[in-house]
């Protein structure tokens, strides 16, 4: 039996959903993996930085009932060292553009020799050869199932299960909020009217720009090819194109000609390197994406050397958002694949 120090950094809804798994599993990872945690330090930019090495209580924790930030820990760095930790989860925001602060907060963990498992798609964008890196030069490890398609084990599949392959294209569906968007324009509202419909739902942000310019597509696009086919991309690197200029009688003629729009992703291996693109594309039947059938519904599709096709479909819950559950328990797997490896 081995007991885990855990520090969660970001203690949103996915925090939070992470603590009511933890403790809805606490007996079976006890009694089936031989495993039992602590939460030893939570750190928010509101709260600051919490540490207690004896363990703080979750259920407290849940409910809001923070106990004081130590007033002597100023950084990522003392808060580690005062929490003990074995585990860092790390789940701020992303920043698109550098990955930071989440490519520091990775670092200094696993230069720590801690575990890391992080849903933040910059740090994987911006960081993954050197955190990568890092990881193995400490005997530890860096994973991110969690940054693309929550609830699919997009990694994992190939890390675990597809060795020796090659993929050769790439197709998905990689944004729930801009296939919400479009359906709503296909049944006759403006732009404007369909990402207030989005927003009403709790899909959208109040500034939806990295959903509808396809920035969250993009990056997620980025950290694929940067991991599975082992060619970084940079956001510069990928023609990028939203939904935004898309008018309704548009949307409306595709879908009433079968041939509806949807945001799709595109990496394709070429003679001349990788090919990487997110654009609105009017779906023809017999194209892997047309299998995503309704709104509610992500989608990636991989052509490879040693399989000709395979296709993960993820029927998000919900209003149309996969949700901080599905994406929580990316983080609990993740953890376990850890420990355990």
């Amino acid at each position: 039996m081995r007991q885990y120090n855990l520090c969660i950094l970001g203690f949103g809804n996915v925090g939070r959903a992470l603590v009511r798994q933890l403790q809805a599993k606490q007996a079976e990872l006890r009694e089936k993996y031989a495993i039992e945690w602590r939460i030893t330090g939570v750190a928010t930019r509101r709260m600051g930085w919490i540490a207690d090495p004896d363990g703080l209580d979750p259920d407290a924790l849940l409910a809001g009932q923070m106990p004081a930030q130590q007033s002597t820990i100023s950084d990522v760095r003392e808060w580690l060292e005062a929490a003990r930790e074995d585990v860092l989860f790390e789940l701020t925001s992303t920043d698109p553009h550098s990955g930071q602060p989440a490519r520091e907060h990775v670092r200094t963990a696993l230069e720590r020799g801690s575990y890391v498992i992080t849903a933040n798609k910059g740090a994987v964008v911006h960081g993954y050869q050197d955190l990568q890196a890092l990881a193995e030069a400490n005997g530890t490890k860096f994973l991110f199932d969690a940054a693309v398609m929550a609830g699919a084990p997009v990694f994992s599949l190939f890390r675990d299960a597809l060795p020796a392959v090659n993929i050769l294209r790439f197709r998905g569906l990689l944004n729930a909020t801009s296939n919400v968007i479009l359906e709503e324009m296909e049944q006759g509202k403006s732009y404007d009217e369909a990402v207030s419909t989005a927003q009403a739902l709790g899909i959208a942000e109040t500034d939806p720009s990295l959903d509808v310019d396809g920035w969250d597509a993009m990056l997620k696009l980025c950290a694929i090819s940067t991991v599975l086919l082992d060619v970084p991309l940079q956001p510069q690197d990928v023609q990028r194109t939203g939904i935004r200029g898309l008018l309704s009688e548009q949307v409306q003629a595709a879908r009433a000609a079968g041939h509806p729009y949807k945001l799709a992703a595109t990496l394709e291996r070429t003679e001349n390197g990788v090919v990487a693109r997110v654009q609105p594309e009017q779906i023809a039947l017999g194209d892997p994406l047309a299998a995503a059938s309704d709104a509610f519904m992500l989608l990636a599709h991989f052509e490879m050397d040693m399989i000709p096709g395979l296709t993960m479909i993820l029927h998000v819950p919900g209003e149309g958002t996969a949700g901080p559950d599905v994406t929580a328990y990316d983080v609990l797997a993740d953890f376990l694949r850890a420990v355990r490896a």
